[in-house]
């Protein structure tokens, strides 16, 4: 689907001219920064000139085949790199607005849940690494588009899949895999960046004693301590004693446990530790086959990124049966002088912890509406909020190192959680419940500042749809994020202020970026909707920059 900018500007296709603009500032990485912060340091654009902001280029992909349009443009020396739904990669040169190559990647066997969806590359050196749908790494001749290496990272048979884009530290990428859907055993894995080899893989379900993969951290595997309680204090209802009874019943169900890592980790280099958000235990929402905590599931881990072992874990929500589990990219943050790991949870609470320890330094307000939470699940219908998909999804935050705020994308959805048991059978879909929208409460959302050194919510709007997609903070006080109804915005960081907007014609439900090229800076976001809420569909990446001549804008 084609989509048209506003304002009468032309829509320069993939392949036509446009602007002449040398890259002074890139966007190296999904985050931004190892630290996944999104906050671009231009301020070129700021509150007073970002009423005047237009397109200056749209790339359209092309591709007849939509999806969730999820990705985040990467930019390294004058060349842009775009992925779609479905795995194919383009290089744009940002002198002539033409792209140089495009890389259609042959997808053999996929199962995924919740649409088709790619986030983005990672750039290294003479490559470009992409994670597939069906379960692989490619790494790409960054000038040209031919392949490197493609290895398979795990059998896409039994619900593998890779859908965020990789992270590099050093001469590894570093990829997590989707599939807690399926009774998949998650993981994270290092890769030689030059060869493809195998460095280490981490195992996001850990094993009991005597399995190969057993890890010392979890002594007593994946069962963890029988927490009956959050970290934070929310009763949980469980009834420990019938799981501990029925524990030798279903002692391999590690072996399925689910913990998908959806999104890009973050890196901080000084304590050489990696930080991942692990996705949901498998099956969803029945957790009387899968007794225990079901560690490393709705955790925020820190693993050592030179040998991949664990150095600690914190657990938002032990034995999940509401699919409330950590998906938002973490974020490595200073508050106070003390260095932190951010996380916004699927519980709409924003969890601050130390990063060298893992230890709770607060937990935010809640930033979209809860009820029944820990309600648990019945065959009758509970309803819950948030929902299914959370407070926060898999949307990463961005954050004002000034000001100290967090920037959060939130859902409304209230829903009706019904159990049923199903066996586990590979490659189906494996949940133990439905999500059930309730007729006639309304959807919404809320975009809201999370002041970080005192958890309570700065400022909060409202908007018509459900969020998701995140956002982007910037040096020039603004703060960018999309709607599914097409609207990009920005808003005042400080204040909370609407102070633009530009409709795409289709859902903007990406996590946007910043960069410079020749003295400019610009806002580039994908806008082509979202499968899994029914956003409207396209094709299209915005390039927004100031009216030529820059003077008249100052």
């Amino acid at each position: 689907m084609r989509r048209t900018a506003q304002w009468g500007l032309m829509v320069l296709l993939a392949g036509a001219g446009t602007m002449s603009l040398a890259a002074q500032a890139n966007w190296t990485t999904y985050g931004g920064n190892d630290w996944n912060q999104r906050f671009s340091t231009l301020a070129q654009i700021n509150t007073v000139n970002v009423r005047t902001l237009v397109p200056r280029t749209v790339f359209q992909t092309g591709i007849s085949r939509l999806g969730s349009f999820e990705n985040t443009p990467i930019v390294v020396d004058n060349m842009m790199y775009v992925t779609t739904p479905y795995n194919t990669a383009m290089a744009y040169d940002l002198n002539t607005g033409k792209q140089v190559w495009r890389y259609e990647h042959k997808l053999g066997a996929t199962i995924y849940c919740c649409g088709p969806n790619n986030r983005g590359v990672a750039v290294h050196g003479p490559h470009v690494y992409m994670g597939t749908l069906d379960s692989r790494l490619v790494a790409l001749d960054r000038m040209t588009g031919e392949v490197t290496w493609d290895i398979e990272v795990a059998d896409p048979a039994y619900g593998y899949s890779l859908s965020h884009a990789p992270l590099v530290i050093g001469d590894n990428v570093i990829v997590g895999v989707s599939g807690g859907e399926y009774g998949i055993r998650g993981h994270v894995t290092a890769y030689n960046a030059v060869t493809g080899a195998q460095v280490w893989r981490w195992y996001s379900i850990p094993a009991p004693a005597g399995d190969p993969t057993y890890d010392d951290l979890a002594p007593n595997g994946w069962w963890g301590t029988w927490a009956d309680h959050t970290p934070d204090g929310a009763d949980l209802h469980r009834d420990v004693a019938a799981e501990k009874a029925d524990s030798a019943k279903y002692g391999d169900a590690w072996t399925r446990g689910g913990g998908g890592v959806w999104m890009t980790p973050a890196y901080d280099k000084d304590l050489n530790m990696i930080y991942v958000a692990v996705g949901n235990p498998s099956p969803d929402l029945d957790g009387g086959i899968r007794p225990g905590d079901n560690l490393y599931t709705d955790c925020i881990v820190a693993i050592d990124a030179t040998t991949g072992k664990t150095k600690w874990y914190y657990q938002t929500v032990p034995h999940d049966v509401w699919d409330l589990d950590a998906v938002s990219p973490p974020v490595v943050a200073r508050i106070g002088g003390r260095k932190v790991v951010v996380h916004a949870g699927k519980t709409a609470w924003v969890y601050v912890l130390d990063a060298a320890t893992g230890k709770l330094v607060r937990r935010s307000e809640n930033f979209t509406p809860q009820e029944n939470m820990f309600g648990l699940p019945t065959p009758e219908g509970t309803r819950m909020l948030p929902g299914a998909n959370g407070g926060e999804e898999w949307s990463p935050i961005s954050i004002d190192p000034r000001l100290g705020y967090a920037y959060t994308a939130g859902l409304h959805q209230p829903m009706n959680y019904i159990t049923h048991n199903a066996p586990w059978d590979k490659g189906r879909l494996w949940l133990g419940s439905a999500f059930v929208a309730i007729a006639g409460e309304p959807q919404y959302g809320l975009f809201s500042a999370v002041n970080l050194a005192t958890g309570k919510i700065a400022w909060q709007n409202k908007v018509d749809q459900p969020m998701m997609g995140g956002s982007l903070a910037t040096a020039g006080g603004l703060v960018f994020t999309g709607e599914g109804n097409g609207h990009f915005n920005a808003y005042d960081s400080r204040t909370g202020k609407l102070l633009w907007q530009f409709q795409a014609g289709a859902g903007c439900n990406s996590a946007p970026m910043s960069y410079s090229f020749k003295g400019e800076q610009f806002i580039a976001v994908a806008c082509g909707g979202n499968a899994q809420l029914a956003f409207p569909l396209g094709d299209a990446v915005y390039l927004f920059g100031l009216p030529k001549p820059y003077a008249a804008a100052k």
